[in-house]
């Protein structure tokens, strides 16, 4: 890490569990400003700004500052974000399936999207330099919110969630409950099953990768072990979710982006 710069991952308290996978958080004084690349992880996130918001590039290729306070759906694709003054960050990483009762809408309206929740968390306070206090707050915040709001799972959905993880099948099911179930299943978690599974097998190329020198054949050798056939099916989704090849984004990526990738990727426990 540079001068000053660190990244901290907490267990939420036992109520949160079910619904919340990590709290976490992040801190640079003196970011180098590069453009970084988050790709996708399976996992929404509430992501609380308590320095300089990041600025994010929109589709029309212009940066523009982010909200203070942002609700991070699903992603299918790679957001490219750079910082303009110092950061600190504190997040809450949902589970796939855990944001739906906190959001209060299905989750498909989301993904893809950063929704500015500024205003719902009008008040909040987080003591700077002060990870575990950082944690601790939201996870009192999340618990607060938790037992108003009557959060609940589903216990089908929850199921194939762990299969696409495990990269085992799903439960058999006939015709008629596939599709009901996959309603569901976009509604709660904001993406395809099919797309869940491809977002974890590409999650896991990190677990195996071997550091900013790794060399095409590390990264061949970490895809085939995360259960790619070859190396154009791994550079078909290094394109699809970061936007650029295993070797550009490991010279590139540096801060955030390096921290997510080599922690918050990690599977589940």
């Amino acid at each position: 890490m540079g001068e000053g710069e660190r990244y901290e991952e907490f267990a939420p308290p036992e109520a949160l569990r079910p619904f919340v996978r990590v709290l976490w958080t992040y801190a640079t004084p003196h970011p180098t400003g590069g453009v970084q690349r988050i790709a996708p992880d399976g996992c929404s996130e509430l992501v609380i700004d308590l320095a300089d918001p990041y600025e994010e590039q929109d589709d029309d290729g212009v940066f523009r500052p982010q909200p203070p306070v942002i609700f991070a759906g699903q992603l299918t694709r790679p957001m490219a974000i750079r910082p303009v003054g110092p950061v600190e960050i504190v997040a809450a990483k949902f589970e796939p399936d855990g944001a739906r009762e906190f959001l209060g809408r299905p989750l498909i309206e989301a993904t893809d999207l950063r929704l500015d929740l500024t205003a719902r968390l009008r008040g909040f306070t987080a003591p700077s330099g002060d990870p575990a206090g950082q944690a601790a707050a939201l996870a009192a915040w999340l618990e607060g919110q938790r037992r108003t709001g009557g959060w609940r799972i589903d216990p089908a959905v929850r199921a194939e969630v762990a299969a696409a993880e495990r990269d085992i099948d799903g439960p058999l099911l006939n015709p008629a409950e596939r599709r009901a179930l996959q309603r569901r299943f976009r509604d709660r978690v904001g993406v395809a099953p099919r797309t869940l599974r491809s977002v974890f097998r590409f999650r896991r190329i990190f677990d195996h990768a071997t550091g900013p020198d790794a060399d095409a054949a590390s990264w061949l050798e970490a895809g085939l072990a995360a259960g790619y056939f070859d190396q154009p099916q791994m550079a078909r989704d290094f394109r699809r979710f970061l936007g650029c090849t295993a070797t550009e984004w490991a010279r590139e990526q540096m801060e955030l982006a390096r921290r997510l990738a080599s922690q918050s990727y990690k599977p589940a426990s």
